[in-house]
This record gives structure tokens, sequence and C-alpha cells, in this order.
């Protein structure tokens, strides 16, 4: 069985490679990565492996970018520290969801996982997994209607429906309303959006999530980027890359 590993944690991979090579007899690892940018070149470069172990956390951002630039084909086991991609991750390739550190029979029975669902659908069982994800419709209810700010010593609970953006500035999350207010964050951009109706919110670009009603116009950028501007204004351009026009046009028609 060929594998790929994006990990960049060696101690984590040393702990991967160490549980595969004891449950599985014949188990060579390509290559281990520990980028977006490295993972998207040697898509770009090689055929696709047979499984990949994939972290979501990376030195340049969330692996979820790999998808948006790569198609990948193959079945992916996510391994992360953390619980709240759960979701994401299962809208793309993934059979299994592991948290760290990784414990050898939880390993084990992704593996079986993996081998099961390969015989009940053939090579073509992880493009069936997504087809059924994609038809998965989750409810309204499911998504945050009001989130808590700060705003100097004071703790005010804001409507999401009266939001313009968030957005990072020095390190910092913020939270930008329709009629100007400006609030300070604790949560990352990253966890925010999994929380947020994806129907009415976009994220822009890694420090941008962008409400659709405060969106006053979008205007072509040079090399296919985007241009959004917002009734409010940021004090910044809000810059949508080419890899993501598409999708940004395709939920503002939808």
């Amino acid at each position: 069985m060929n594998v790929l590993i994006i990990e960049d944690e060696a101690p984590a991979f040393r702990r991967l490679q160490k549980c595969l090579e004891e449950l599985v007899e014949e188990v060579q690892i390509l290559e281990v990565l520990d980028s977006v940018e490295e993972s998207v070149a040697w898509f770009g470069q090689h055929k696709q492996p047979d499984l990949i172990f994939m972290d979501i956390q990376l030195s340049d951002g969330l692996s979820f970018e790999i998808f948006e630039k790569q198609a990948i084909r193959t079945p992916v086991i996510f391994t992360t520290a953390f619980d709240e991609y759960m979701l994401r991750a299962f809208k793309v390739n993934s059979v299994d969801y592991l948290l760290k550190p990784i414990k050898k029979e939880d390993l084990a029975h992704s593996l079986r996982k993996f081998h099961d669902l390969k015989d009940v659908f053939g090579s073509e069982y992880a493009l069936r997994i997504q087809e059924v994800i994609r038809n998965i419709k989750p409810r309204e209810d499911t998504f945050r209607t009001r989130i808590l700010v700060r705003k100097n010593d004071q703790l005010i609970s804001v409507e999401t429906q009266d939001m313009a953006c968030l957005y990072v500035r020095h390190g910092v999350v913020h939270l930008l309303t329709r009629n100007g207010q400006t609030y300070l964050m604790d949560q990352p951009l990253d966890e925010l959006m999994q929380q947020l109706n994806p129907a009415r919110f976009f994220r822009a670009n890694r420090q941008y999530i962008v409400h659709f009603p405060a969106i006053s116009s979008v205007h072509r950028y040079h090399k296919g980027k985007l241009l959004v501007k917002l009734a409010q204004d940021t004090g910044e351009q809000i810059i949508v890359s080419a890899e993501k026009a598409s999708d940004f046009k395709t939920w503002l028609d939808s």
C-alpha cells in the first residue's frame, strides 16, 4: 500500500509511521509533506497514492486548501489535535478522523474501515462518499445566530444577521457590524467559519469572512482575482484569490 503523509510535526509523523509499520505488512511511505504549498506541488507532479494521512493545521494554512487547488481522488484519513473540523473533513475524501495523539487501536480501526469501503465500492468509492456528503443539507438551526464579543471590559451579544464581516488584523480577530461598530473576538476565523451559515457567510481569504447582505459590489481584479467592497469600510481591500473566485461567484449566485 502506497501512503502519502501530510504532517508538519515530526513527533506525530514518527508515531504514525511506527504504528503503520506494525499494522500493515507491506506499506510504502511515498513522501512526508509539511505544508499546503508543498502538497499542491506534489500532487501536480505525482500519481495519486492509495491512501493519504493528512494533518489539518499545517505550517502555512489548513489542508482543506489543497482540495481547492488540486483534484484529490484518493481517500484521506485526517489527523488533528482538534475536533472542530470534523464536519468539514467529511465534505472531502475523508474516510476517518483521528485525534492526536493517535492510538494504535484507533488507527487499526481506520485502516479496516478504509479496506471495507474499498471492497464495497471499488476504485470509485471516494467519489461516491463525496456525492453522499454533498446531498446532506445541514439544518439552518445548527448555525450560530448570536456571537459574544467584547469591547473594553464589556461583553456584548451580536446577532449574526447584523454582522458585516469578521477579519484579522495584527493577529486579533475583529467583528464589524453593519452599522459600523467594531468588536474584538476571542475565537479564530477557522473556528468561527465552521459555526456560521455558509449560505450567508463566505471565507474570502485568510483575513476575511464576509456576510452576503453587507456586500455592496464585486469587481474584477488583476489575474483572475476579485475585489469585494462592503457597505462598511474596513480600511483595506478584500481580495478573493483566482483559485477561490469561481466558488465565490457560485456562492453569490446560489
